[in-house]
């Protein structure tokens, strides 16, 4: 009976010495595993952070010298009213649409080359400089009605619906902003079409 009692409690001691060291080699994995975890997400998130920081210098340093480069003159077009190609009903649209082309390097003329030719005393008054503003109106109005119409046949090819979506507006901006490209020739870039008021009825 002892012999029973002494092989019951050795059996229970190996039990609860395996549980010990089964128990034991878990919470050192499992240490081992969180670290090692750790680690590994640690260097991702740090190489994630600086590859996100690196793009978002990379943009800021393109759109700083894209926003040099993207300053142009506003060119009004006025107000357009035109059936859209809805087939179930007649949909007009009302939109107030402008352009901005790229500027010359000789449309703003520098100060000082003004002041020095106006500066010069004895020859009377110097003739007043020409506006320049002026001068690019001037240049645009010629290309105006070319740039109207295809305005007008872009907007009334698309349907309310279209027009009715910001990816609709977007896309028409860029069809516009090719066709008037190829009108102008090289001789400026259309930049950006901007429309003001826009109602369909």
């Amino acid at each position: 009976m002892a012999e029973n009692d002494n092989q019951g409690a050795g059996k229970q001691q190996d039990l609860t010495k395996f549980i010990g060291i089964v128990l034991a080699a878990m919470a050192i994995l499992f240490i081992v595993s969180t670290g090692v975890n750790y680690v590994l997400v640690d260097n991702l998130v740090t190489q994630r952070v600086n590859s996100i920081s690196v793009s978002q210098e990379e943009l800021g340093e393109e759109d700083t010298s894209g926003d040099e480069l993207q300053k142009g003159i506003i060119v009004d077009l006025g107000d357009f009213i035109l059936n859209l190609c809805d087939e179930s009903q007649k949909k007009y649209l009302k939109v107030n649409v402008a352009i901005e082309v790229t500027k010359k390097d000789t449309d703003f003329p520098a100060e000082t080359e003004e002041t020095k030719s106006s500066g010069h005393g004895g020859h009377g008054a110097a003739a007043p400089a020409a506006d320049p503003m002026e001068a690019i109106q001037k240049e645009m109005n010629q290309y105006k009605p070319a740039i109207r119409d295809a305005v007008i046949t872009n907007l009334s090819s698309k349907t309310s619906t279209e027009l009715a979506t910001a990816a609709g507006k977007e896309l028409a901006k860029e069809q516009i902003t090719n066709d008037i490209n190829s009108i102008l020739g090289g001789e400026r870039e259309v930049l950006r079409v901007s429309f003001g008021q826009f109602i369909i009825q």
